[in-house]
């Protein structure tokens, strides 16, 4: 049975009900992209020195941007240590003008009541992934996986100091230089100024070495 158009806004109307608007062209990539914004997973990772001591990383990556946040390293993860960084954390992307909407972190003992009061009391929701899901932190995992064949596991660390100087250094590397498919081969957050292209010799790359020469940076001449 066809029903006219005039008989369908005539019962929208009587049920005080509008019309439903226009499909968008967005696409799915732009969809998920956006989704994504607002949203920081969390994790932990441990480093073995040459000494055997074991230390703990703490980090913070932004879904959208893939911009990494090393909170810090530490010997112990306390309650009152984990909370301290996730106070740092909202002041770092209160200064870049990022609004936190969704925390994500799993069941670790390390996290917590108190981090997540933090949060919540941003406005932030705190989401607990599936025990013995890895998967529903995928960008986290990804990132361990990442610095760890990259850089972690190369180097002897010394201690402490020695793994946050490494780490530092690794991380703005991923977040100001490192190419990522899903960024369109962009850093996360590329520094100003990086590339220089120059009219008399166009193909002349300067190559700058990181960690000993463990990490490579080039940039195109003046």
């Amino acid at each position: 049975m066809q029903v006219s158009a005039s008989a369908i806004r005539t019962t929208l109307r009587r049920h005080g009900l509008d019309p439903v608007p226009r499909r968008t062209t967005t696409t799915w990539r732009a969809f998920l992209r956006h989704q994504a914004a607002g949203i920081v997973a969390c994790d932990f990772f441990t480093v073995d020195t040459i000494s055997l001591r074991r230390l703990y990383v703490l980090f913070f990556i932004e879904l959208d941007t893939r911009r990494v946040h090393l909170a810090g390293v530490t010997a112990h993860p306390n309650g009152a240590w984990v909370t301290q960084q996730a106070r740092n954390l909202l002041v770092a992307l209160g200064e870049r003008g990022r609004r936190l909407r969704f925390v994500l972190r799993d069941h670790d003992a390390r996290f917590s009541r108190s981090l997540d009061d933090v949060f919540c009391a941003e406005g932030a929701e705190v989401l607990l992934t599936p025990v013995q899901a890895p998967n529903a932190n995928a960008y986290a995992e990804r990132w361990i996986r990442t610095v760890r064949a990259e850089c972690l596991d190369w180097p002897l660390l010394v201690g402490r100091g020695h793994l946050e100087q490494v780490l530092r250094v690794y991380v703005q590397h991923y977040n100001a230089h490192r190419a990522h498919r899903a960024l369109g081969l962009q850093p996360p957050d590329p520094a100003v100024g990086l590339t220089l292209t120059g009219k008399d010799q166009p193909d002349r790359i300067y190559r700058r070495d990181l960690l000993g020469g463990l990490v490579h940076e080039y940039r195109q001449a003046a």
